[in-house]
């Protein structure tokens, strides 16, 4: 069931979790310090990724509470991010056209 404010997809959510052991479902749902975490315990030895297989729809609510819809796509913004964000081209996407160009000279 989606939220009022639906800025966070649960779909997405899954998607990311598959990546997860490095975080990045944690950070797409407004997680930092536990992506983190993840990211350099590798999900806390893949036992905490497996446990948030089950969190992913509790997670995508709290962030739709949490976050407001703006302008731009969240969820495209991520997913630019995740698969071409080498290229930076998830910065051009909103916007921010200088750090788009030094991620697109840098690689990133």
């Amino acid at each position: 069931m989606n939220s009022p404010n639906d800025t966070h997809s649960v779909l997405v959510g899954y998607i990311l979790w598959i990546f997860g052991f490095m975080g990045a479902h944690r950070f797409y749902f407004g997680k930092p310090i536990t992506g983190t975490i993840w990211f350099f315990t590798l999900g806390l030895l893949l036992i905490g990724w497996i446990i948030d297989l089950f969190l992913i729809p509790g997670l995508a609510r709290r962030a739709d509470l949490r976050y407001q819809a703006g302008p731009l796509d969240y969820t495209l913004a991520w997913i630019l991010l995740t698969f071409l964000g080498i290229f930076g081209i998830h910065r051009f996407y909103m916007g921010k056209w200088i750090t788009g160009i030094i991620y697109l000279l840098t690689a990133g």
